[in-house]
């Protein structure tokens, strides 16, 4: 405004010599209403930038190919109708769907997708049918994903707010109930419906997901993911089916309630039974985690908590953890070639469990002094203090048992194996 002022002046003034009297100069009057005018003229303000807008994936799930007694059961997938309930971790207004047939040996005909409200976090199909939204794939609503594939839709239109409880429907053509890629461990209930139908009243229910492996989000570029790889402690044994409490979960409502963090969605790519190195259930983790830490939509950290499978095995726990330790190191070199910090956690102990020997607790002992000192790494997670007995550390807290296997937490631990998180390292 000053500037203003005096540029009005300036041009008020009469253009003279340098050598003329200063007394020459006759002087400038400017009349009140003037000033008066130029002080109370609006301002027009800079129009601000539109959002820089990313995809980022706010939910995922960990495939693989489903054991037998995991299948679907009766009436199975092929010419019927499965929804499937999952709570994302970040909202927004634009989403496309990831599904899988990665593991499968034969096609799944998809006839269609729609994604809706659940009105539950798993314990009924129950859905709002006015937030119903079909998904289309390159334009068309059906769409045949060939052995070993996968498909993305395309985007639409369709709120969600964090932690979101979503309804996947999918209506199947020709598909093996027998030969499926999917997740059995998704303490969440999913709902298979005869034929093509939106009715839900009879359903089947089975705790396992099917062919689904991401929901992504339209979100602003501040937002980013962090990916998770484990085992079962992960993946939720132990956790209460359909409440959603796994320590993931809990993770997630932490950094959601904090402003600093909360525009980190959280994927969990937990395998009940999983391996780093070699046997187990599932792919291993050295064979996974490019397609479900690195190449993950958005991503930007990486929580590593798997070796519990690895040492309980292990006929040579040191150099079973000298092994673990190297894929570790290799894991966070190409992470951090991407751009992607990576955090480890603690080993949890389990004594007790018919997993320990003395020589498997000397290779948990070598991770957790790897976890803890490691300059590869950007942070750390001490979740063995968080559940270990202050009496006796090998040993899991009595309160925090799943069971008294000694080896999953309970849902009270899950708990507290998240407030031990420093949310500072996702910042």
């Amino acid at each position: 405004m000053r500037n203003l002022l005096f540029l009005l002046l300036l041009a008020v003034l009469p253009s003279c010599a340098h050598d003329q009297p200063e007394e020459s100069i006759p002087p400038v009057v400017v009349e009140e209403d003037t000033i008066e005018a130029i002080v109370d003229e609006p301002q027009i303000e800079e129009p601000t930038p539109p959002a820089i807008m990313q995809w980022v994936a706010t939910w995922s799930t960990a495939p693989q190919l489903v054991e037998p007694h995991n299948c679907p059961p009766a009436p199975g997938l092929g010419g019927n109708t499965l929804r499937q309930i999952v709570q994302v971790s970040l909202g927004g207004e634009e989403v496309r769907l990831r599904l899988t047939n990665e593991y499968s040996s034969v096609p799944i005909e998809i006839v269609g997708v729609s994604l809706a409200t659940a009105l539950t976090s798993g314990a009924s199909p129950d859905i709002d049918e006015q937030s119903t939204v079909a998904l289309t794939f390159d334009g068309s609503p059906s769409i045949t994903i060939p052995a070993g594939g996968v498909a993305v839709s395309d985007s639409v239109a369709f709120t969600m707010s964090a932690r979101h409880n979503v309804a996947i429907t999918i209506q199947y053509g020709e598909a093996s109930s027998t030969i499926v890629t999917g997740h059995p461990g998704s303490r969440t209930a999913s709902y298979i419906a005869k034929g093509h139908t939106t009715d839900f009243s009879k359903p089947t229910p089975t705790e396992h997901w099917y062919n689904t492996f991401a929901l992504e989000v339209k979100a602003t570029e501040e937002c980013s993911a962090i990916a998770i790889l484990g085992n079962s402690i992960t993946d939720g044994r132990g956790s209460t089916t359909n409440q959603q409490d796994r320590w993931v979960d809990n993770f997630s409502r932490r950094l959601l309630a904090n402003p600093a963090t909360a525009h980190r969605a959280v994927l969990n790519m937990g395998i009940g039974g999983n391996c780093m190195l070699r046997g187990g259930l599932g792919p291993n983790g050295k064979d996974r985690y490019l397609r479900d830490l690195v190449l993950q939509t958005g991503v930007s950290h990486i929580i590593l908590f798997e070796a519990v499978n690895d040492l309980g095995s292990s006929p040579n726990g040191v150099e079973t953890a000298r092994q673990l330790i190297r894929i570790y190191e290799e894991i966070i070199a190409v992470a951090n070639a991407n751009g992607i910090k990576v955090v480890a956690a603690t080993i949890t102990p389990f004594k007790g469990n018919s997993y320990y020997q003395p020589h498997r607790e000397q290779g948990r002992q070598m991770i957790n002094e790897w976890v803890r000192t490691s300059p590869l790494l950007h942070g750390w997670i001490d979740f063995a203090a968080a559940i270990a007995r202050p009496d006796d550390p090998e040993r899991m807290r009595d309160d925090c048992l799943y069971q008294n296997d000694y080896l999953h937490p309970n849902a009270f631990g899950y708990q507290l194996m998240a407030d031990a998180i420093d949310l500072g390292l996702f910042e």
